[in-house]
């Protein structure tokens, strides 16, 4: 048996939310990721953990009992974490953070929440901005750190990086479309149907350029800066899209259903990470903010 401190968040958001679909939203994966890890955590103990129905899930006697020892578990790996940086906790100061958009909307709440929590006296200072401004505000001094989509860095001169984790872009269809029927997808297959184009932190250039890799064209036939508005077309039939998992919920504003396929040609993920201007280096505050983020997401956070 080998248990991972990833099967028990999946385990742990899905029992105390009580639906799949919202533990995938919080923990920002996919709902098959919560399944397949909480089957496998089911199979490694040899019991049942939750009951599934058209409700939803919910825990049974084993799976209670477990969740009481889960919840024990990652709180003393919560401490666990922390204490490597005890003296670090007790630095003061203020960090100039830097965010872009889908950063922002979908990965730093949570993480903002927690380091708040654990380093009361560092002022985090956030500043959400365009790719292009956070790069040269690291650079010209106006942030100390930043976090940013890491895959769509440019100035490789004078910025250091690190890239956290990696989120798988698919394929979004309504919950009708006659390509979920299909055993695979392709994207020439995809360029034959209407496209629906997120624009923000630079998504049309991200795409534009797997496309012209395989010699293909969407055909576009909406573009926003809104994932909540390409959500609600794609689930109402207007299109379909290639986004991140990251910002994928499998329910539009309108209650109406979104599926993911994979594409069988290969498209580069969503890349999270940090990154600082490589001239200075960084200070006491940055130094444990950057501790603490890797720490939190290499124990599956």
């Amino acid at each position: 048996m080998s248990l991972t401190l990833k099967q028990l968040r999946y385990f742990i958001a899905a029992a105390e939310t009580g639906q799949i679909s919202h533990a995938a939203m919080e923990m920002n994966v996919s709902q098959s990721a919560v399944t397949a890890s909480i089957q496998g955590l089911e199979a490694d103990l040899g019991v049942k953990l939750l009951t599934r129905s058209a409700q939803g899930v919910a825990v049974t006697p084993e799976g209670a009992r477990f969740l009481a020892r889960a919840r024990g578990i990652m709180a003393a790996v919560e401490d666990a974490t922390r204490s490597p940086l005890g003296e670090e906790s007790r630095v003061t100061g203020r960090l100039r953070l830097g965010v872009t958009y889908t950063v922002a909307g979908y990965f730093m709440a949570r993480h903002y929440a927690a380091f708040r929590r654990s380093y009361p006296g560092i002022t985090l200072e956030l500043s959400e901005q365009p790719r292009a401004a956070v790069e040269n505000a690291l650079v010209t001094g106006g942030l100390d750190l930043a976090v940013l989509l890491t895959s769509n860095l440019a100035n490789h001169d004078e910025l250091d990086a690190e890239t956290l984790f990696r989120s798988r872009r698919r394929l979004w269809l309504p919950s009708d479309h006659p390509l979920l029927a299909s055993p695979q997808v392709s994207l020439h297959d995809v360029a034959r149907l209407p496209y629906v184009m997120l624009t923000v932190d630079e998504a049309s250039r991200t795409t534009g350029r797997y496309w012209d890799h395989y010699g293909l064209t969407p055909q576009v036939v909406f573009s926003t800066s809104s994932v909540e508005a390409v959500r609600s077309m794609v689930a109402a039939g207007m299109g379909v899209t290639i986004l991140s998992d990251m910002v994928y919920r499998p329910w539009s504003l309108e209650g109406q259903r979104i599926e993911q396929r994979v594409t069988v040609e290969p498209v580069p993920s969503m890349d999270v990470g940090l990154t600082w201007a490589r001239a200075r280096p960084l200070s006491g505050p940055a130094q444990v903010f950057r501790a603490f983020l890797s720490l939190t997401l290499s124990s599956g956070g």
